[in-house]
């Protein structure tokens, strides 16, 4: 990393602040050429972090901006190395004619995510610490906030590396008896190898189980609105959006396929799904989006089942509450329409399967009884009881990491109570040990790390 990037920071839209961002070796001689301060000496002569005003100037000389700039030195920076920033008014013209200065200056575009990237390498960050940079980045709830937030402080790092180090102390242990026999070193105990495994085994199993919660904090959870043609779904959907986006009509069947949006209900990130109401039909694409409807339940993580409260309860609304709860998985039983009805009395019917969570009747269109569906929603997410914020999984790398520590763990452990020789267990801790590293950044493999930092913007 000899050379020096540069990158837009802030979105390309006009906008009232706009950065211009550079890390590397020539930073600070490249924001000297494009930076003149109105007061003082360049910026090669001001102290780190000290906002200094001035006027930025294109590759010709001229001014286009008049602007922030900071400088911050190796190793006392975001990247580790020299960087500076440029704090202008967003004109995305004015950014352009920047960074273009700043190329002619020497440096070169940024790749997305290489400013992290380089934090990560020059060990600013471990890898956990960088992921949640990009959680944080795309965070489309309060939760998920600060569960980033709190992964970039180093809670995920901590559990992992307390876990490491144990696993550590243990493989140092073995060998230093095998390997300096005539050393004072008390003997390698079988007993304290199970216990440390079963520790360690437990551990591994808790930080693995926190993955669900943090996919549904970072993907949302997918929720699927079901039930027969006019029930209320896309009315339903509509709401909970707070606007316009499903085509509402009095003419059953509207809806042919699923309609999906993101939404934050009940302190819950809900991936929406609305579907096409569940009936018999001969049309051939009603039919598909029937089959769809059913493929929604399966992949979702709740239903919402509707069934209209105006009307007579019907042999569709029975198949359709069935389906949800044949489904195995969480659902509410929404009745809706209670502006048409007033409050109603909900059906006792008992449909096959896993009862509902809950039985709201509400009007979409008025908002009753929305209040009701929030707090239902949230008592089937809750924030997990005490524990770190930042301290979950969150995404299929780390859990399969985590998944395969465990196992190797529980490995070594059935391994020792077979009778096997210690060696035989150590080479199991050795690749749980492996495993750890990956996922915190120690040992992971050039290719990973590429796939890691592709998902990141330019500038960051």
């Amino acid at each position: 990393m000899t050379d020096t990037i540069a990158a837009i920071a802030t979105p390309l839209i006009p906008s009232a602040i706009g950065i211009l961002r550079l890390s590397g070796p020539g930073a600070v001689a490249a924001a000297d050429a494009v930076f003149t301060p109105f007061h003082g000496g360049p910026m090669s002569q001001r102290a780190d972090r000290a906002l200094v005003y001035g006027a930025l100037r294109d590759k010709d000389g001229g001014v286009i901006d008049h602007c922030l700039c900071t400088v911050s030195r190796a190793p006392r920076s975001y990247t580790g190395e020299d960087t500076a920033e440029l704090q202008c008014h967003g004109s995305p013209a004015a950014l352009a004619l920047g960074l273009e200065a700043l190329f002619a200056a020497g440096a070169r575009q940024a790749l997305p995510g290489e400013f992290t990237k380089r934090a990560f390498l020059n060990g600013r960050l471990d890898l956990t610490g960088a992921e949640a940079v990009a959680d944080l980045i795309h965070a489309e709830s309060p939760a998920a906030v600060h569960q980033a937030a709190g992964q970039l402080g180093g809670a995920l790092e901590r559990i992992v590396d307390g876990i490491y180090d144990r696993l550590t102390d243990l493989c140092a242990h073995f060998h230093a008896v095998l390997d300096y026999p005539d050393e004072d070193i008390e003997p390698f105990e079988a007993a304290e190898l199970s216990e440390a495994l079963s520790a360690a085994a437990g551990r591994l199993d808790a930080l693995a189980d926190t993955y669900r919660r943090g996919r549904l904090l970072n993907e949302g959870a997918p929720c699927a609105i079901v039930g027969r043609p006019n029930a209320g779904k896309s009315t339903l959907f509509n709401a909970l959006l707070g606007r316009e986006r499903a085509i509402v009509t009095d003419v059953p069947g509207t809806t042919r396929d699923t309609v999906e949006e993101r939404v934050n209900f009940g302190g819950v990130l809900l991936r929406l799904i609305d579907t096409a109401g569940l009936r018999e039909t001969r049309d051939a694409v009603e039919q598909l989006g029937v089959e769809r409807s059913k493929a929604a339940m399966e992949g979702a993580e709740l239903i919402l089942a509707v069934t209209d409260g105006s009307a007579d309860f019907t042999p569709e609304d029975r198949e359709a509450l069935r389906l949800a709860a044949a489904s195995g998985r969480p659902w509410i039983w929404v009745v809706s329409k209670r502006d048409l009805t007033g409050p109603c009395a909900l059906w006792s019917a008992d449909p096959e399967g896993n009862a509902p969570a809950a039985c709201v009747s509400l009007s979409a269109l008025t908002g009753e009884g929305l209040d009701e569906l929030e707090r239902a929603v949230a008592a089937l997410f809750p924030a997990p009881a005490g524990g770190e914020a930042g301290a979950l999984l969150t995404n299929a790398r780390q859990a399969e990491a985590a998944n395969r520590a465990r196992q190797a763990v529980r490995r070594g452990a059935q391994a020792l109570d077979a009778g096997m020789p210690p060696d035989a267990v150590v080479a199991d801790v050795e690749e749980a040990l492996s495993a750890l590293g990956e996922l915190t950044g120690r040992t992971v493999s050039e290719d990973v790390t590429a796939r890691i930092f592709e998902r990141f913007c330019v500038g960051k």
